[in-house]
């Protein structure tokens, strides 16, 4: 038993550094759902499929000898445009948010393979992807690597969002999705700015993407199985480790930090010997239904107390 339980330890130390650099990346897939769920209180599906086409148009770019900094400037665009037509498809054709963002899901899984000329994957080895270049230039292990570029990603996002929502735009978005019928009441296009909100988070999932292609130097048209639970698993996790009335750079602080500790309780659950890789997504549901049970145990908790103050 106890081998086991030091064979087990010392797997997981191992694996630190992995997990940390996932959260970082799949953090950045987060903050795109957080946009979505949080800021602008829209059930968006679609960035199952807009992480993929990041992952995609990177692999597919970097292959054809595209500069990888070009390719991931493409991607996310890509990833936008496939945000702004859900948005159009919720706010113009009147078809239900969450509906909207499954048949571009599920458009996307198509468009993905005809972009990879009808593979179901492309190789990045010994591609001159942005992890590779800097692995070879600065001679550092690819491990840390990973968790440099992509928290210097996750803290540029950070930045730019919380930049973003506190312009003139950025501001009447929150208010979109803090209250659509007074957000219209005070003259907001809330259409324009439902749509521009979408494009941003699922612009966001197409980065991820782009560098989860990169840091497994493989894209494929799975690659994004689940992403949508994965970044409300992140969210809720988050929210209860950091306080509801922090700055709100400070939630999109709390998201990455979910996400990492997200990553490195999967790793942990699987190093147990009764759990095999094909249990993820059952460990992941039990992760996201008991992280909810407690969100909802401290609300009725404090409520309570309120009553009883």
């Amino acid at each position: 038993m106890l081998n086991l339980l030091n064979v087990t330890f010392m797997g997981i130390l191992r694996l630190i550094p992995s997990g940390i650099g996932e959260g970082l990346a799949w953090g950045i897939l987060a903050l795109g759902v957080y946009i979505s769920f949080r800021v602008l209180d829209v059930a968006d599906m679609s960035v199952d499929g807009t992480l993929a086409l990041g992952g995609v148009v990177t692999a597919v770019l970097v292959a054809n000898g595209t500069n990888v900094v070009l390719a991931i400037l493409i991607s996310v665009i890509s990833g936008a445009v496939a945000g702004a037509i859900t948005g159009l498809m919720h706010t113009k054709l009147k078809i239900p948010a969450i509906l909207s963002g499954i048949l571009m899901m599920f458009a996307l899984y198509s468009v993905n393979i005809h972009i990879m000329s009808g593979k179901s994957n492309v190789s990045l080895l010994k591609q001159p992807t942005l992890l590779n270049l800097l692995s070879d230039w600065l001679q550092i292990d690819r491990s840390v690597i990973n968790i440099i570029v992509f928290a210097l990603f996750a803290a540029l996002v950070i930045a730019a969002i919380y930049w973003f929502f506190g312009t003139k735009l950025g501001s009447a978005i929150r208010a979109t999705g803090c209250n659509l019928q007074m957000a219209r009441a005070q003259g907001i296009d809330t259409d324009s700015k439902v749509i521009i909100g979408l494009a941003i988070s699922n612009g966001l999932a197409a980065l991820a993407g782009s560098l989860i292609a990169q840091k497994d130097s493989n894209a494929t048209v799975d690659m994004a199985s689940g992403a949508i639970v994965i970044g409300l698993a992140s969210i809720v996790i988050g929210e209860l480790i950091f306080k509801k009335n922090l700055p709100f750079w400070a939630k999109l602080a709390g998201v990455i930090v979910g996400s990492i500790i997200y990553r490195l309780i999967i790793m942990l659950a699987l190093q147990m010997p009764f759990a095999e890789t094909y249990d993820m997504k059952l460990i992941t549901a039990i992760l996201l239904v008991l992280a909810m049970s407690v969100t909802v145990i401290k609300k009725r908790h404090h409520k309570k107390e309120a009553k009883h103050a």
